[in-house]
């Protein structure tokens, strides 16, 4: 569900939505702040920016790490300009009533991430995506793009296309955690895309995060690797049902000229894009 225009935009708001979140809400029995968000939430200080006189730096040369077979880590990918963009556009969205807000498991314990999503409803608790008539934004076609080309850049890379199989994302999981935020060890479990081993599309933004995967839900025999603002891990085929989480985010570790340019938080913006 890519925007084909120029800009995304917000879709229509209709009873069909607001009726379909009610009866998903009574058949899980989930908070109902997992779709109504009760205030919004900026990923950007709230200052006033200064004027710059300097342009950005030029971003590293992009490298690959093969991390298995359907799995590539491309680090220093997006250019800094390209975070700067990406970062707008998720603040834009972000704060309005629409956007980001802390979801909550069933008990009522909050997780450790701001959440908004482009495309369709996802909830993180039963990895439930809402199809249909929604009021979440279009993704942006600026995002698509970009799976696109680090798609077909990574299957340069592999044996096989089978191992990362093209796709045309039509959610975009945005997440944003803080010095203490976490992702538990988990094994994507709602989505239909696992059988056919649609990728995951995963990009960082802003501070540095302890990345961990593994073929067990064994937490202690979780391989690590450390993703950077500016990187792109794509999973899919064979290694689409891979456990991951993420462990910790490093403080304080975003490139200076990209909160400069973008006066974003102390933090991790991450993009997960994919098909449902």
């Amino acid at each position: 569900m890519c925007n084909q225009s120029s800009f995304p935009f917000i879709g229509s708001l209709g009873s069909s939505a607001t009726f379909s979140f009610e009866v998903f809400h009574q058949y899980g029995k989930l908070p109902m702040e997992n779709f109504h968000r009760k205030k919004s939430f900026n990923i950007i200080e709230c200052k006033k920016k200064k004027p710059l006189s300097t342009i950005l730096p030029t971003s590293p040369k992009p490298t690959t790490q093969k991390l298995g077979s359907g799995m590539l880590l491309w680090k220093n990918y997006i250019s800094l300009s390209d975070q700067v963009e990406i970062v707008n556009i998720c603040q834009e969205f972000g704060a309005g009533p629409l956007g980001f807000y802390k979801p909550s498991h069933r008990n009522g314990a909050k997780l450790r991430f701001r959440l908004m999503c482009f495309g369709r409803e996802w909830d993180p608790v039963r990895e439930y995506c809402q199809y249909g008539h929604t009021t979440t934004p279009l993704i942006p076609d600026y995002f698509c793009s970009l799976v696109k080309t680090s798609i077909q850049d990574s299957q340069v890379y592999l044996n096989s296309k089978h191992e990362i199989p093209m796709i045309s994302p039509d959610v975009c999981i945005v997440k944003f955690y803080t010095k203490t935020g976490q992702r538990a060890f988990h094994q994507d479990r709602g989505e239909g895309n696992r059988s056919r081993g649609w990728p995951v599309v995963s990009i960082s933004i802003g501070d540095s995060a302890q990345f961990i995967y593994g073929h067990t839900k064994n937490v202690h025999k979780a391989d690590k690797v450390l993703l950077e603002s500016g990187d792109v891990l794509i999973f899919g085929g064979m290694l689409r049902h891979i456990y991951h989480g993420v462990k910790r985010i490093i403080p304080n570790s975003a490139p200076l000229p990209l909160l400069e340019h973008t006066m974003l938080k102390r933090g991790r913006l991450n993009l997960s894009l994919t098909k449902f």
